[in-house]
């Protein structure tokens, strides 16, 4: 299927790892011109040549959105990827553990980043008649520890069901994408957010990881590979999804059970 994104330009952020970096080349593979907005840029950016501009920017600052707007011009695709789970948070053990700094900070980068961003490329937005692309969580749907994760996820998805209806009569889409447990570097990395789980549950990190599919019961029985997440923003992004805007679409292999 040819995707018809050959020569568009899109910006991507929180682009050097994991899913950013998967649908950053999910993207030059359709012929897509990709700016990718990181806090540093990775010898994997650098190894995509001249379609990638990388630029090392960090976007849960009050300035990172204008930093990175005067750098991009104007752009027919943004996807908002940058987000996580502060240390503080992962460590909580709960809603009353999670204190105000961490939730401040979890909102700085999750939602306010996602806010900042789009505010500042919007008007080219508009005059390309483009399309935003929200990566989400289905912590946005469930309540799935921790909580002030949870509620920036389900900000964003509200943020792009508000974008699509006020900005849809002038060509604007918008749309979420609600990933769940994909295997990154947070699922691998022993100091990472699957680390810590598996730390309070007392076993070794691939033994945790081993069951997570029937704990959080995946139906596929695994995790989610970023590149398939990649390859539904993609398709989503292309003009073959054009008259497909407000909704959120799961790539969680099963786990959200409710119609």
């Amino acid at each position: 299927m040819d995707l018809q994104l050959n020569g568009k330009v899109a910006v991507v952020t929180g682009a050097s790892k994991g899913i950013g970096l998967a649908i950053v080349r999910s993207l030059v593979g359709e012929g897509v011109r990709v700016i990718a907005a990181a806090r540093t840029a990775g010898p994997e950016l650098a190894g995509l040549g001249d379609a990638v501009t990388a630029i090392p920017v960090d976007l849960a600052t009050p300035d990172g959105a204008e930093i990175l707007a005067a750098r991009v011009g104007e752009a027919d695709i943004l996807v908002n990827n940058l987000g996580g789970v502060v240390d503080a948070s992962m460590r909580a053990g709960g809603f009353l553990g999670v204190p105000d700094d961490a939730w401040q900070r979890t909102y700085e980068l999750n939602l306010f980043s996602t806010v900042r961003v789009t505010r500042a490329l919007l008007p080219g937005l508009l005059r390309r008649r483009g399309v935003v692309v929200n990566i989400s969580s289905i912590g946005a749907r469930a309540a799935f520890q921790p909580v002030d994760y949870g509620t920036a996820k389900a900000a964003m998805t509200n943020l792009s069901k508000a974008l699509a209806e006020e900005f849809g009569p002038q060509g604007l889409r918008a749309l979420t994408v609600s990933p769940g447990p994909t295997r990154t570097q947070n699922w691998g990395d022993p100091d990472g957010y699957a680390g810590e789980l598996a730390r309070e549950a007392g076993m070794a990190l691939d033994e945790f990881l081993a069951g997570v599919p029937e704990r959080m019961g995946i139906t596929t029985g695994r995790l989610t590979e970023p590149e398939e997440t990649a390859a539904l923003v993609t398709f989503l992004v292309s003009p073959q999804a054009g008259n497909l805007t407000g909704a959120d679409y799961l790539a969680d292999g099963g786990v959200i059970k409710t119609v």
